[in-house]
């Protein structure tokens, strides 16, 4: 096959506005603006590699910056070399000693690592005319292996260990596949939990997605454990209620519900705290939310407290509720000790939290041998276009479940992306089939000159209106012959939300004697100041 070099790159920093409707809100997370961490690997041909790393707003600038110092390591590199093993290129990215000793393997270089390296795997699905996931599984246990990341691991899991399970699933593979064309692969529902919406919205929300065929739900808590109780209880008498079914279902089919707390049509419920309480906080409160008869708690705690989720999770078990972590583990490590201290009943991964897909293969290869079932983080932009790949390599190639496994939907901003997700009538996620989609994170261009941050022009119309809305403000008050001394509300984007507005309100007192003045302070002060 025709090779060619990496030659440049580009990153984009792509914020979207969730803050202002109270999409993605929790009991840590008040104010998300949903934001793209994103790049463009370009090469001497025509083909391209698109991957990105999500963030809920301020700070997205910095890891594009980390973005371009990784990228730049793969600048020159034949395309076909690194395909040839991506084991050895995912290493590659992580070798410079001087970028690593800002991680290592954690923060900001790491999740910019993600970006970089699913771009590259983007790129690899696209040379071959395959999406990811079916580039993946076509592989054979041996190029699968060599394209793990083990380093680290070997404690838990061999590449002797890993060739042997991938083996051993090796010769059912093509029925699995065309079961999870035909049927769907398992999804949850988050996007009617969210913190900030009122409980009119919630039990709308609710009912909408239960007549999407969803059977799976998911709710954040941590706040308030009264307004938690009640939530929960105006999701259950939903999601319980054989009248919200769709009139072409009797309960949930094709699920395994056993030990999951599921109510009389089969329904379950999940809760997520985000890691907003210590340890004996969450138990307690846990303990509390037992009437709602939640599944598992997500993220009761730090996310890198091993030895806190094992004494959350032993503490809960009498009352039936498991624990569930993964979204802000940070590395493979990481998982491999909550595998070994049996500290999780779930397993979460995240698209690009982990450093790619060589990463993200490690975990699920460890949760297959520990027997514990993958049910990915995806409620960020992009993160459901990204982690469908990952659930059908995890079921056909590597665990062979998917019953007993649900991947998190969220309904927010896949219109910005070429290739979306898309969900089936009954609650599944149909698998992608576009041979040009490659890992389905290509943005709309559009989208990206809409969004860019802080010259699209969405945030520059933003800013325009809010300087508007201060000095018509300002006007207003001089006509009906108040003080002169006036204050002014400026109203940044979004970026800079307060959780009770959504928006952050800058006060600031001065002294407009003339038009004049207003202009001089516009100048010397506003347009250096807001973003």
């Amino acid at each position: 096959m025709a090779s060619a070099k990496i030659i440049s790159f580009e990153t984009h920093d792509v914020r979207f506005p969730t803050s202002l409707t109270g999409d993605g809100t929790d009991a840590m997370n008040t104010d998300c603006d949903y934001s793209s961490a994103y790049v463009t690997l370009y090469t001497s041909s025509s083909l391209v590699g698109h991957g990105m790393t999500f963030t809920i707003g301020r700070g997205n600038e910095i890891v594009c910056q980390a973005i371009k110092a990784v990228a730049s390591r793969l600048v020159g590199c034949d395309t076909e070399e690194l395909f040839a093993d991506m084991g050895a290129a995912w290493e590659h990215l992580l070798a410079d000693s001087q970028l690593r000793w800002i991680g290592p393997e954690k923060g900001v270089i790491h999740i910019a690592t993600g970006a970089v390296n699913n771009a590259l795997w983007d790129m690899y699905a696209r040379a071959r005319g395959k999406p990811l996931w079916k580039l993946v599984v076509d592989m054979s246990p041996e190029e699968l292996v060599s394209a793990t990341a083990f380093r680290y691991i070997s404690d838990a899991l061999t590449r002797e260990e890993a060739l042997a399970m991938l083996k051993a699933k090796e010769a059912e593979k093509k029925e699995r596949e065309a079961k999870v064309k035909e049927i769907g692969y398992p999804a949850y529902i988050t996007s009617a939990g969210w913190l900030g919406y009122d409980d009119e919205k919630v039990a709308r929300l609710t009912k909408d997605a239960v007549a999407a065929g969803f059977s799976h739900f998911k709710m954040k808590v941590g706040s308030d454990l009264a307004a938690d109780l009640r939530r929960g209880k105006i999701i259950r008498s939903i999601i319980d209620d054989p009248q919200y079914l769709p009139r072409t279902a009797s309960g949930q089919s094709g699920h395994v519900t056993e030990g999951r707390n599921a109510g009389p049509t089969g329904a379950v419920l999940m809760v997520d705290a985000n890691q907003v309480w210590d340890v004996p906080q969450a138990i307690e409160y846990v303990k509390g939310l037992k009437d709602i008869k939640p599944w598992f708690i997500e993220e009761p705690t730090a996310p890198d407290d091993i030895l806190g989720h094992a004494a959350i999770r032993t503490a809960l078990k009498p009352y039936g509720i498991g624990v569930a972590t993964g979204e802000h583990a940070h590395n493979r490590m990481i998982f491999k000790q909550l595998l070994q201290a049996q500290a999780i009943d779930v397993c979460q991964i995240d698209a690009c939290r982990l450093a790619g897909v060589s990463e993200v293969l490690s975990v699920l290869l460890m949760a297959a041998k520990f027997g514990v079932p993958v049910c990915p983080h995806a409620g960020g932009v992009g993160l459901c276009e990204y982690t469908i790949h990952l659930s059908l390599i995890d079921y056909i190639a590597i665990s062979g479940s998917m019953e007993r496994n649900v991947l998190e939907f969220a309904t927010h901003l896949h219109e910005h992306f070429l290739y979306p997700c898309s969900i089936t009538a009954q609650g599944r996620y149909n698998v992608p089939m576009n041979p040009a989609e490659g890992y389905s994170i290509e943005m709309h261009r559009s989208s990206i000159s809409e969004y860019e941050y802080p010259d699209g022009s969405y945030w520059v119309k933003s800013r325009g209106m809010n300087f508007f809305n201060m000095y018509g403000s300002n006007m207003k008050r001089r006509k009906r012959g108040q003080d002169q001394h006036s204050t002014f509300n400026i109203h940044s984007s979004p970026d800079y939300m307060k959780p009770a507005q959504r928006r952050l309100v800058v006060h600031m007192r001065i002294a407009c004697t003339a038009d004049k003045s207003i202009n001089s302070f516009v100048k010397s002060n506003i347009a250096d100041s807001c973003p």
